[in-house]
Order: C-alpha cells, then sequence, then structure tokens
C-alpha cells in the first residue's frame, strides 16, 4: 500500500497511482489526519477517498505509531496515550474510542485497532505490560466499531520476544477482527530478527483471513515475508528514498545523484515499462535531482512505486501458479547481482 500520510502519496496524483501505477489501496495516517485538517472537516467531504478523489479503498492506522514515533511528546495511561500535537503544541488525547471515532470519521475501509507500538530493543517487562495493554486496547476498538461497512484489524505486539508474540497472537486473534496484523517491528531490531520474528508469528495467525505487516519495508522485505504467508504492506520507503535519490531496480539500489550517470542514456531499469523509464535518461533524471526539480521527485517516484507495484503482482502471479520459492529466489539474486 503506498503511504499518504496526510492524504496524498507525495507529488504523485490519485489517477497516476490508478492508472500508471496499479495500487488498489492507500493508507492515511489517522493521528496526522485527525490535527490537519481534522477529521471532521475530512467526514464533511465525504470522507478520505472522496476528499482526495482516490474512490478505491483505503486504510488508516490507529495513531498508536505515534506513542512510539513521538515518545517523548506523549504519557501513556490505561484510558489512553496524552499528546502534545508536533504542529502547535496543543493537547491531544487518543485512546480506542477515540482513535475508532477519528477513523470512522475519514472513512477508511480498514480501520486499525488501537494498540502500543514498543520501540526496540526493550526490557522484557515493559513488553509484556504493552501485550496486555495492547490486547484490552483492541476489545476496547472492537467495541467501540459502530460502522459495520468498515473493517477492523487487530495489531499483534511483543517486541523481538516470540513466546509474547504467541502470546498477543493468541489474545489479538481470539477477538473476531475481519484481519490481523504484526505490528511494533521496523522499529529499530535487525533485519535477522524482524525475518524471525515474522515467520514465527504468522504460525498463530488465521490463514481464511489477510496478515498485514506493518511499516516494512524494502524489496527484499517484501518477497521474504510473503514466503512466511504475509499478504499485506505498507512503506514510506519508495516515496521517501526517490526524493533523496535512490531507485530500486531488478539489479538493486541505484544513486541516480552519482556523477557517472551525467551522461548516460540508459533508463533507470531496462526491464521496466514505468512511464519515467521508457521516457526518460539516468542523465536527464541526475540532472533534475542537481538541479532540485520537483519533476525528478515525481518522476523517481514513479518508477519506485511501480517498481514496488510490479514486483508484488509478479508475487501473486508466481503464487497462483505455485513457482513463488522459485521467483523469490532468482529475484532476490538479481537484486544482488549489481545495485549502482
Amino acid at each position: 500500500m503506498p503511504v499518504g500520510t496526510a492524504g496524498s502519496v507525495k507529488t504523485i496524483s490519485p489517477k497516476e497511482l490508478d492508472e500508471d501505477i496499479g495500487a488498489q489501496i492507500i493508507l492515511g495516517n489517522t493521528y496526522h489526519l485527525h490535527i490537519r485538517p481534522g477529521d471532521d472537516v475530512v467526514a464533511k467531504h465525504g470522507g478520505l477517498a472522496k476528499f482526495n478523489a482516490w474512490n478505491r479503498p483505503t486504510l488508516t492506522d490507529s495513531g498508536g505509531y505515534q506513542v512510539f514515533s513521538l515518545a517523548e511528546m506523549n504519557k501513556i495511561t490505561e484510558d489512553g496515550v496524552h499528546f502534545r500535537s508536533h504542529l502547535d503544541g496543543r493537547k491531544l488525547f487518543l485512546s480506542p474510542e477515540t482513535s475508532m471515532e477519528i477513523q470512522q470519521n475519514i472513512g477508511a475501509d480498514i480501520m486499525m485497532a488501537f494498540d502500543e507500538c514498543v520501540s526496540l530493543p526493550a526490557e522484557r517487562k515493559y513488553v509484556e505490560e504493552s501485550v496486555e495493554r495492547t490486547f484490552r486496547w483492541a476489545q476496547r476498538s472492537y467495541d467501540a466499531k459502530t460502522n459495520d461497512e468498515q473493517a477492523l484489524f487487530g495489531i499483534i505486539q511483543g517486541g523481538a520476544d516470540k513466546e509474547l508474540r504467541e502470546r498477543s497472537a493468541g489474545q489479538i486473534t481470539s477477538i473476531p477482527f475481519d484481519g490481523y496484523a504484526i505490528g511494533g517491528l521496523s522499529v529499530g531490531e535487525e533485519i535477522p530478527v524482524m525475518y524471525d520474528i515474522t515467520s514465527h508469528t504468522t504460525q498463530f495467525m488465521p490463514e481464511d483471513k489477510p496478515r498485514y505487516l506493518m511499516g516494512v519495508g524494502t524489496p527484499q522485505d517484501l518477497l521474504n515475508c510473503i514466503s512466511y504467508g504475509v499478504d499485506m504492506f505498507d512503506c514510506v520507503m519508495p516515496t521517501r528514498n526517490a526524493r533523496n535519490g535512490l531507485l530500486f531496480t531488478s539489479k538493486g539500489k541505484l544513486h541516480i545523484k552519482r556523477k557517472e550517470w551525467q551522461l548516460s542514456d540508459d533508463p533507470v531499469d531496462s526491464k521496466c515499462d514505468c512511464y519515467t523509464c521508457k521516457n526518460f535518461s539516468r542523465g536527464y533524471l541526475r540532472h533534475l535531482f542537481k538541479a532540485g526539480e520537483y519533476l525528478g521527485m515525481r518522476l523517481n517516484s514513479l518508477h519506485n512505486l511501480h517498481f514496488y507495484l510490479s514486483l508484488v503482482k509478479n508475487a501473486r502471479n508466481a503464487i497462483n501458479l505455485g513457482v513463488y520459492n522459485t521467483y523469490m529466489k532468482e529475484t532476490l539474486e538479481e537484486m544482488s547481482s549489481g545495485g549502482e
């Protein structure tokens, strides 16, 4: 899912997301949309998908990630989390009930239960307390939901502790959510730990409901975690890296700012059929980046998003054909063959 934190996937229009990139769903941020423009404003415009002319499914996170990312600005209680806005410092409060109210106002097709995301590494005692609090908040989120047309996913926590992950999975899946997510990864742990915890946790998640790994990650992460049984991903990496001149290709990463591309007529990726690769050279994209032209950010973002969506489209096809492991192995080998 391309990430549209404030209701917009940076530099990319909804028409491009749909027709050029093939995105099926985008993600919005509950906390950010609540403080600006206000979830009541979004509601008066008919919900997020109408407000931003996306007109396809949307997913909103719960705001629980801000418990982690704004740790110096919040206070966690059993009732919820007291915040200060990162924009103007005004006092805010998020709880399972207010998170559901905000997400229902935003009109997301898929909402996330309010949870606590723990930074890693962390002491086991605190992670254990967080798991229990997340369970209580999950039940309150489920009870607070009033719109049957909106789906609600529960979030499994537990840090890097396998026993706590199994416990959390048992607790969260005991509530009949419409899907289940693995949260609290890609928050400071090493990649092998993330893979180990993901592969362990999916064993305790229902096979007949969507499995969503939140906030992950690189193309390699997606391919590996699909093999563990994950169905859904979101990450700012394609667009954030694009704006900083880092492009993803079938051969690995390409840094478009490097001087060696100044005279290059080659596309970013000869195997890619995105608008950027079909029309522009590495030399031109380097020029746009060095000149600070907004078009460069757009073209880079178009490519990276197209690359990600093509990657998972090909993964779906390989799964349907029963050849996913071969597809993953060959694709990972090619990606490691020579980033530039």
